[in-house]
């Protein structure tokens, strides 16, 4: 379990760290300019860290689903080499999907001016300014990208319910207290990353508008990296005692 949170909070840092310094920077400045190298680097950053995430957070719900509903054979299905192997795959399937997205994205002419109608720089806004067919091409890549984060979110809800009908047969309360605290919290956040991003890439073209652009990519961009770190915290007996303290203090 704590193999796979160092792995996420890596993906959280990262994910948070590729768009937000920029813009608040930008803030500062009073500017809205990044280089084209630069737009294409944070681009590639952007979708390697969220697609890896989003990779890990799937082999996640089924590492709690062997733990839970199969413990004795969880050593057998998961030893630490199988894990390995799970995070090493989620963080290769996202350099991949980056990868093949900005080198098909920037491989356009765009002739459309160099105005990102965005706070980082954003597939579907970067299409907006190319005037080639070509572009078709993402747009497909996009379709399927999608379908796969809704079959990953279909396995995710999936493993959950197998593992709330598990968590439902525990004689102890407090038990399917502490679980259920656990989990909901964290399908929120996923269904929110999800019906985020799908509305952000599949949007009908006459309903977007700057402001609702900009609440939509927040929403799947920043929201959940940085609350998924204070939901699996919450976890831990030993930060809830430091943040009780704290709080006593504070108090006083």
């Amino acid at each position: 379990m704590y193999f796979f949170l160092l792995n996420l909070s890596l993906l959280d840092l990262g994910c948070i760290s590729t768009t937000v310094p920029k813009s608040m920077a930008n803030s500062l400045w009073d500017t809205r300019a990044i280089s084209y190298t630069g737009c294409a680097a944070q681009l590639f950053f952007f979708l390697f860290f969220i697609s890896a995430e989003y990779s890990l957070l799937t082999v996640m719900s089924y590492d709690r689903y062997v733990a839970i509903c199969k413990p004795l054979h969880y050593g057998t299905l998961l030893g630490s080499r199988a894990c390995v192997h799970m995070a090493a795959a989620a963080w290769g399937s996202g350099f991949l999907n980056a990868l093949l997205h900005v080198a098909n994205t920037f491989s356009l002419p765009l002739c459309r001016g160099n105005a990102v109608e965005q706070f980082f720089c954003e597939i579907p806004q970067i299409l907006k300014l190319s005037c080639s067919h070509s572009y078709l091409r993402e747009v497909g890549l996009l379709v399927v990208g999608v379908l796969l984060t809704v079959g990953c979110f279909v396995f995710i809800v999936g493993s959950y319910v197998q593992i709330f009908r598990a968590v439902l047969r525990m004689p102890s309360e407090q038990g399917r207290h502490k679980a259920f605290s656990m989990c909901l919290p964290h399908l929120a956040v996923l269904s929110l990353f999800v019906n985020t991003s799908v509305f952000a890439y599949l949007k009908p073209p006459s309903i977007s508008s700057p402001s609702l652009d900009l609440v939509v990519s927040v929403l799947y961009s920043v929201v959940p990296p940085a609350v998924n770190p204070l939901i699996y915290s919450l976890r831990n007996q030993e930060l809830k005692d430091a943040a009780g303290v704290v709080h006593i203090y504070g108090i006083l």
